[in-house]
């Protein structure tokens, strides 16, 4: 047996031509409106049905995440510290100072409000340059860590 010699078992079915007068109407068997009575009418693939549904994004695409920094002043630091004490995040959380954000601890920025007359070493937060000038007068320490900062830039003190 040769490929051109195989034949179907059955007999395939002609297509009924329908939309071409005769008795069947006016709207010549197809219903009313709609794409299914037009004419070379083609479903919209599945795919855009998909992504239609899911909402459009406005404006630029990059969303900035929310930076959890807590503000801390000089002042609250002079009133709640004793002289020498080492101030950070953690210290902060344990006078309740500051809120754990989302069951973290934030970083803290220290602000230069108030007056400071104390020796106060500070670590792990962010300092203003006005804050560290005050802090350096008043006879205290400021401690950055280096993963803050790019491997090619340093602070000097």
């Amino acid at each position: 047996m040769q490929l051109h010699q195989l034949k179907p078992a059955y007999k395939l079915k002609k297509k009924k031509r329908i939309g071409r007068g005769g008795k069947k109407g006016t709207y010549s068997g197809k219903g009313l409106k709609g794409q299914k009575s037009r004419s070379g009418h083609r479903f919209a693939p599945v795919i855009r049905e998909l992504i239609k549904k899911h909402p459009k994004l406005r404006g630029y695409r990059t969303k900035i995440p929310k930076k959890n920094i807590v503000v801390v002043n000089l002042d609250i630091l002079t009133e709640k510290f004793k002289e020498t004490e080492v101030i950070s995040p953690e210290s902060l959380l344990k006078r309740k100072l500051i809120r754990r954000i989302g069951g973290k601890v934030p970083k803290v920025k220290i602000l230069a409000r108030g007056k400071i007359s104390k020796k106060l070493t500070i670590e792990k937060c962010e300092v203003s340059k006005s804050a560290k000038k005050k802090i350096k007068e008043a006879g205290g320490a400021v401690e950055i860590p280096n993963s803050q900062f790019p491997m090619k830039f340093q602070i000097p003190n």
